[in-house]
């Protein structure tokens, strides 16, 4: 895979609660560095934190100086590679913007679920797309998921993870590395 070609956005507003209703959430450590990581491994180019919480850029910056600027960089130079790739924005628009003004093309977005739905592409297809080379985004929401105006700006769902029962509730970095892994290896 052309490692100029793939970008992850997390979302964590607008999202959706167990409700069905539209959320928040925080931005935690773990995502901040799990995903970065996982990214840097399967060479993604780009992944976006997407929130409009003030607080939360401040703390997810606070995070990313300590590894990329801070006693963090000197002592894990490896996890500093990885964290760099990371970019804090308000708006999943934003993102698509800059990938867009950093590609020089329309970024193609696609949007993941733990739930079926009827027009989802398989990783096999998305994989031969990928070679296309024009840029993907591949768009994972915290809490229980996307919420539905998201999922409306994204060209494609991408086919659900299935386990080997009927649990389904991944966390999300977990979902993140298991894609990118069927993405890149088949």
């Amino acid at each position: 895979m052309d490692e100029a070609s793939l970008y992850l956005a997390l979302i964590h507003h607008p999202v959706v609660n167990k409700k069905g209703e539209i959320v928040g959430s925080a931005v935690t450590n773990m995502d901040l560095h799990d995903i970065a990581r996982a990214g840097r491994t399967f060479g993604v180019k780009g992944y976006y934190v997407v929130t409009p919480y003030d607080d939360q850029i401040v703390l997810a910056g606070q995070i990313m100086d300590h590894w990329t600027k801070g006693a963090g960089s000197k002592a894990n130079p490896a996890r500093k590679s990885a964290l760099e790739r990371v970019r804090i924005v308000k708006t999943f628009g934003d993102a698509c913007r800059e990938i867009e003004a950093e590609e020089g093309r329309e970024v193609v977005k696609v949007a993941t679920s733990a739930a079926a739905g009827g027009n989802a592409v398989s990783c096999r297809r998305l994989r031969q797309d990928l070679t296309d080379n024009a840029p993907h985004i591949l768009v994972f929401g915290t809490a229980w998921g996307l919420a539905e105006e998201v999922i409306d700006l994204c060209d494609y769902m991408l086919e659900p993870i299935r386990g080997a029962g009927s649990y389904n509730h991944l966390p999300v970095r977990s979902a993140a590395s298991i894609y990118l892994d069927r993405l890149t290896n088949g």
